[in-house]
């Protein structure tokens, strides 16, 4: 069965960078090709937000506040997703979430916890 598999959040320094992975294990190819990639977050009292989208074109969207600074992309080989953070800020700090979308089915990360902090 298909499994997600975040990694790659911690503690990081305002400036610092940090980059998140997302495995898709046990996910065939010709599904992971068609799914939509978005990476969530949500920071304490607030709503969860979508900080980054890969659409199956590989067009990409990104919220304002982080555009320039995050990128997201895939490999299709490792069936994994990644989200570049450059230039953090203490504002960054949330718990990110990845997520696949295919056709009706969506396939969540556990979150992972990203602290930009001095």
């Amino acid at each position: 069965q298909v499994h997600l598999v975040e990694s790659g959040g911690g503690l990081v320094q305002p400036g610092g960078s940090l980059r998140l992975s997302c495995k898709a294990s046990g996910m065939i190819l010709s599904v992971f090709t068609g799914s939509t990639m978005d990476w969530y977050r949500q920071a304490p009292g607030r709503q969860r937000e979508l900080v980054a989208r890969l659409a199956t074109d590989r067009s990409t969207n990104y919220l304002d506040s982080v555009k320039g600074r995050f990128t997201i992309s895939k490999e299709n080989t490792r069936r994994t997703m990644y989200l570049q953070m450059n230039s953090l800020e203490p504002e960054d700090t949330a718990v990110y979430f990845c997520k696949y979308g295919y056709g009706s089915r969506e396939y969540w990360g556990q979150g992972l916890q990203v602290t930009v902090s001095s």
